[in-house]
């Protein structure tokens, strides 16, 4: 069964400095640790996967050869190679990262043709969450949010070195970034090529670290930046701010921001979609003799004729009223949904001209439907 990435293991990238790996173990370790986990075979191996990756990625050494030929140059000899079976056929263990190296030594294009530089990585993405009220959501604003990051140092531009000073020549490699090593093998002698230890790769070593970022190249910052919110947006909708992650290495570019959006609830409006919902009371007259009423929209208020004999829980559509599409080109509609209001408190007057008017409708001016239903109610209990 092939072994899983290193890095992956830990959960940290390919670039990740020996802090964020130790971070990562110690994490890591603590969830999986047997003694945290008594009888449990999963978290056991996944605890001794763990402490694998971590003494193999926490030594410079051992962190370089499995760089360049993965599995492979952590297995059998200290050349990487572990004869011919540590490449598994030049299967899954290898990392062919290192492959180049290989027919190097075995085609004889020759040590140190060429330096092994290490290529420009991309810098990791960040994520934010951002709080907008339902009008931002619904038009679209322009809000600003905090972001920690790291970023390529302002003294050094990014070399690690002090302003001012030069990186020297790597003494161990001659500058080519790689180390011969020879191996005797029941094959014959063969001679493998690795990363340079002392220098990681870059054939260069720092002598004098920038003291602003302590040889890092980076350092850690927190930036204002401002997010262009577009209209229609809704909770769980994702943004993304090109270049304004953190940054990169070895020259590469910078990371994206992805801004994960959440919006506060309305106290009148709800949304489904790009659709609106609200309730508006009426009163008894209202609904019975019809009117015409001013309610809310997202745009201020608006008329809406209320037919007569209309009944409690009757929905009514204002069109384009809704939120506006998040690509452009029209909006939803909000749903205005009326509730006929009971009067409470009322005066004997009042009272009393209620009855009559009950007395008066006697059941004749009431609609077909809600005559049917008391006629079914009276048929139930009189048989």
């Amino acid at each position: 069964m092939s072994k899983r990435d290193y890095y992956e293991v830990l959960g940290v990238s390919r670039n990740a400095s020996q802090e964020e790996i130790k971070k990562a173990y110690r994490r890591l370790a603590r969830k999986y640790h047997p003694d945290v986990n008594p009888g449990d075979k999963e978290a056991e191996a996944k605890f001794k996967e763990v402490k694998e990756a971590y003494e193999v990625l926490s030594d410079p050494e051992k962190r370089a050869r499995y760089d360049q030929f993965g599995h492979a140059g952590t297995e059998g000899g200290a050349n990487g190679f572990g004869g011919f079976g540590g490449f598994e056929g030049f299967g899954g263990g290898a990392d062919f990262g290192g492959f180049d190296d290989i027919f190097d030594m075995f085609f004889g294009r020759g040590f140190g043709t060429r330096s092994r530089r290490k290529a420009p990585q991309k810098g990791a993405d960040l994520e934010v969450e951002m709080e907008i009220s339902f009008e931002e959501a619904a038009f679209g604003t322009e809000k600003d949010v905090e972001v920690p990051r790291r970023e390529t140092c302002p003294a050094c531009h990014g070399s690690g070195a002090e302003p001012g000073t030069t990186p020297l020549r790597c003494k161990a490699c001659n500058g080519t970034g790689q180390i011969r090593v020879s191996q005797q093998t029941p094959f014959g002698h063969f001679e493998s090529i690795r990363t340079c230890h002392q220098c990681h790769g870059q054939g260069t070593v720092i002598t004098t670290p920038c003291r602003r970022c302590g040889g890092e190249g980076q350092i850690r910052r927190t930036r204002k930046i401002q997010v262009k919110i577009p209209p229609g947006v809704d909770t769980g909708n994702r943004l993304r701010v090109a270049g304004e992650g953190e940054a990169g290495v070895y020259g590469g570019p910078p990371g994206d921001l992805y801004v994960y959006i959440k919006v506060k609830p309305h106290e009148i409006f709800t949304r489904d979609g790009y659709d609106i919902y609200c309730e508006v009371p009426i009163s008894f007259a209202q609904a019975a003799l019809g009117d015409e009423i001013e309610v809310p929209t997202l745009n201020g208020k608006a008329k809406l004729k209320i037919p007569e004999g209309t009944q409690s829980g009757t929905t009514f559509r204002l069109k384009g009223r809704g939120i506006p599409y998040v690509r452009g080109g029209g909006r939803g509609d909000q749903h205005v949904k009326v509730q006929v209001v009971t009067p409470v408190n009322l005066t004997e007057k009042q009272k009393e001209l209620l009855r009559q008017l009950e007395a008066s409708l006697s059941g004749k001016n009431l609609q077909g439907r809600e005559r049917g239903f008391f006629e079914k109610v009276r048929d139930a209990f009189m048989g």
